[in-house]
């Protein structure tokens, strides 16, 4: 796994740093500064943890989008953070959040990102329809294989079947 060199963990520190002082500047209070972790979490490009105050950043990702991450990754968790403790438990990309993220950090409020995944290695498995193959992560395949879910085509809306290979004996 790729890990930030000491620098890039700085300068994520340091955005963080700016943008608590901007929001706590436009809402006359303190905040609570949030851990900051480095840890892949599948094709997240972050996750927030609201309830220990952290924020996880996947390393990989990040070694590949350096400054889209410092420009919005960073905005979009530290957001998440910080709107819940303005106001609590709200929708996670509600009106609170896209205030934060629009009007306080004046960032795109997009929940989604587009970064390749292809650093990621992420391993799926092949399904078919009548469409053709159609790739499973890990987690979809191991509850259709528990008999815990089944998955339709998005085309087609044929449901997927495991390739032979894919099955276990």
């Amino acid at each position: 796994m790729t890990s930030p060199c000491q620098h890039d963990k700085l300068r994520v520190e340091q955005q963080v740093d700016e943008l608590l002082a901007l929001a706590s500047s436009v809402y006359h209070r303190a905040f609570i500064r949030p851990t900051i972790t480095w840890r892949k979490s599948g094709k997240n490009a972050g996750t927030s943890n609201l309830t220990y105050n952290r924020i996880n950043l996947n390393p990989v990702l990040f070694h590949h989008n350096r400054e889209a991450y410092l420009n919005d990754v960073v905005a979009h968790e530290l957001s998440h953070i910080l709107v819940y403790q303005l106001y609590g438990k709200v929708r996670p990309h509600g009106r609170e959040w896209q205030t934060m993220m629009e009007k306080v950090f004046e960032r795109p409020a997009a929940t989604t990102h587009a970064f390749d995944l292809s650093p990621l290695q992420l391993k799926s498995y092949r399904y078919f329809c009548r469409c053709g193959p159609v790739q499973l992560s890990v987690r979809r395949h191991n509850k259709v294989m528990r008999q815990q879910q089944s998955y339709v085509c998005r085309r087609c809306h044929q449901q997927l079947q495991p390739a032979p290979s894919e099955v276990a004996v």
